[in-house]
């Protein structure tokens, strides 16, 4: 071969090689838009960023209701753990959500409590993100405890109200009475009405309705009652109502008619209060609260000295109408009394017969119609003179509209 031949041929294998450094050069620009290269020419995805994780209520929050509901949440993967729990190691139960991004609490959070939360969350690639916080929940000065009655799985008379007793005082009634609920079946119009600012009481706007089934949920856990006192726990009781027992005692002529629903099942002759003294029964619809088949009857329980015309006497089968000191019961020394004139402190005599016959007869919640009195049941008679007060009256008791 000639040199000139050897030039030409070197000079087309150069520009050969230019040609594919070019076009070679050309395909990794394109690639690196989307893709690294490792030096052996291989190419891979960018990769994902980390998931991330929020936790509610916020790291360092403070005052938390033990209410409220701890919820953790994944984004860009799914939580593989989750944990809540107090100083002690106590864990606050949870459940996580079918595509494991959502934990949401459903044990309830306690009172004055520190909780630690630690959650981990993994990207479909394998990228991890654990996340840890703490809150705490608000710390009450006072716990407030709700008593209730009538007492839990009871059969009541068709006189007896719901009652709840609070163990501290309610500076805000509004935000306490927000919270019970009384479910009546059949259902029955009633009413919330406050007596003090420790006792609120419920009633249907007439009596109930015999075989009346009723479910009472006092939900004060949480709740604030009002200067740093907080509702300790919820409550539930349930009660029933039974038969129609009624009986309307008359001052003026004596005798007391008991009715089972609508029918007069018995008339009693009785002496009831004497005017003398101001001794007279008082007037208003009773509610049979207790019963004794024997009873000491003490006058100064009620404020009556012994040196002021008072007593100490033992009675037999005394079923108590109010906490005044007034009961239907036997009293065979005013036999000669009975149907006749009134000469009692203020109960209700019966013959021993009669007297043992109602005894049997009554229901805790029965009630009793004190008929032709000058005075009238009231507060200062005992706990329950619901039925001494009218509707109207009753629905201004209420805290809220």
């Amino acid at each position: 071969m000639s040199f000139g031949a050897r030039v030409s041929s070197a000079r087309g294998l150069l520009a050969l090689v230019v040609s594919c450094t070019l076009l070679a050069a050309g395909c990794t620009a394109g690639s690196s838009r989307s893709s690294s290269s490792d030096p052996a020419g291989t190419t891979t995805a960018s990769p994902a960023p980390a998931p991330t994780i929020a936790v509610l209520p916020a790291g360092a929050a403070a005052g938390v209701l033990p209410t409220e509901r701890v919820t953790v949440e994944a984004a860009g993967g799914q939580l593989r753990s989750v944990s809540v729990a107090d100083a002690s190691g106590a864990a606050l139960a949870g459940d996580i959500s079918t595509d494991a991004t959502t934990w949401n609490s459903t044990g309830a959070l306690a009172y004055s409590t520190s909780y630690t939360v630690q959650a981990t969350a993994e990207s479909e690639d394998g990228q991890q993100t654990v996340q840890r916080s703490t809150f705490s929940t608000i710390a009450p000065t006072t716990l407030v405890f709700p008593s209730i009655g009538p007492l839990d799985g009871t059969t009541v008379g068709i006189g007896m109200p719901v009652r709840v007793y609070l163990d501290a005082p309610a500076t805000d009634r509004a935000e306490v009475q927000r919270h019970p609920t009384v479910t009546a079946t059949p259902q029955q119009e009633g009413a919330w009405s406050w007596l003090s600012d420790s006792e609120v009481h419920w009633r249907p706007k007439v009596y109930w309705q015999a075989g009346t089934q009723v479910t009472v949920d006092v939900n004060l856990f949480g709740v604030d009652i009002g200067e740093g006192a907080w509702g300790k726990e919820n409550r539930q009781i349930s009660f029933s109502v039974g038969d129609a027992h009624r009986s309307v005692a008359n001052a003026l002529t004596h005798q007391m008619q008991v009715f089972d629903g609508a029918t007069l099942v018995k008339t009693i002759p009785v002496s009831m209060g004497r005017a003398e003294g101001g001794f007279q029964t008082r007037g208003g619809p009773h509610v049979v609260i207790d019963k004794n088949r024997e009873k000491t009857m003490d006058s100064t329980t009620y404020g009556l000295a012994l040196d002021a015309g008072g007593y100490v006497t033992e009675v037999e089968y005394a079923t108590r109408i109010s906490n005044n000191g007034e009961f239907v019961h036997s009293a065979p020394w005013s036999l000669a009394d009975q149907g006749v004139r009134n000469v009692s402190h203020g109960c209700i005599n019966a013959s021993p017969e009669n007297a043992a016959w109602f005894f049997e007869f009554s229901q805790i919640g029965d009630i009793v119609e004190v008929v032709g009195s000058p005075q009238n049941l009231g507060p200062a008679d005992g706990d329950i003179y619901d039925w001494a007060i009218s509707w109207e009256q009753w629905l201004a008791g209420s805290a809220l509209p």
